[in-house]
């Protein structure tokens, strides 16, 4: 004898279809927020770095102040650390960890850092010493205003 037949089977298959598109929806937007997120934390912590770095250099060089010689040498590897840090956010920006918001950000001070006296001075000495730093150097190149992330590799 046949069952009763007390389910319209075809709107259940199709509910069941829908539940379905939206569990994968809203695993598609939980990997999204989780990819923000830790795309956030990295960008806090280069931030971090920065200000971290940028605290044994002596204030008055943010200022725009000349450094005399002895502080300049004494400064000497804060400086080097800037520019390896500037040319890290650089590389990072043209392999596309860094968003596009915050790279505009940085791009402004690395290039308003960079015209700073004594910036400009200890960046000058370490281009004539070493062929490092591509990344900075190029985006220096280009007047800042291109964005690495569109840069084609040679």
């Amino acid at each position: 004898m046949p069952l009763p037949n007390y389910f319209d089977w075809n709107a259940l298959s199709a509910l069941a279809n829908a539940v379905t598109a939206a569990g994968v929806l809203l695993a598609l937007w939980q990997l999204w927020v989780t990819k923000s997120i830790a795309q956030l934390q990295f960008e806090d912590t280069l931030a971090k770095e920065y200000r971290d770095l940028a605290a044994g250099i002596p204030t008055k060089a943010f200022y725009g102040t000349e450094l005399s010689e002895a502080e300049h040498r004494q400064s000497r590897d804060e400086f080097f650390r800037y520019i390896d840090l500037s040319n890290e956010q650089v590389a990072l920006r043209k392999r596309n960890r860094i968003s596009k918001k915050v790279w505009a950000s940085w791009c402004i001070g690395i290039e308003y850092n960079l015209n700073l006296p004594a910036f400009r001075k200890a960046w000058n000495e370490i281009k004539e010493r070493t062929s490092s730093f591509e990344e900075l150097r190029q985006l220096e190149k280009l007047k800042f205003a291109s964005d690495p992330k569109c840069w084609r590799d040679a």
